[in-house]
């Protein structure tokens, strides 16, 4: 920030992280730096790619067993109704 203009203000993206340093009277930007990036290691983004498998794994357990179980109680309605025809006739 410039010490002779005591209007300059700082801005921080909050989506980047960058900082830009505005001038009001100039309605100009100052100076900007932008945010350094996050590096993840290979071990956390193997932890993460683990977790997400993981999930995916217990999702699709719970719907296969979702779909496994509506299908039991679809053939049991068939089977009710094919015992009360039989039983009409």
């Amino acid at each position: 920030m410039k010490k002779e203009n005591p209007k300059v203000f700082v801005v921080t993206c909050p989506v980047c992280q960058s900082v830009l340093w505005i001038d009001p009277e100039a309605e100009d930007i100052v100076k900007s730096e932008k945010a350094e990036k996050k590096k993840g290691s290979l071990d956390d983004l193997l932890a993460k790619e683990k977790k997400r498998k993981t999930a995916f794994a217990h999702k699709f357990e719970a719907t296969a067993a979702m779909e496994k179980e509506k299908k039991k109680k679809a053939q049991e309605k068939f089977q009710e109704a094919f015992s009360k025809m039989d039983s009409e006739s």
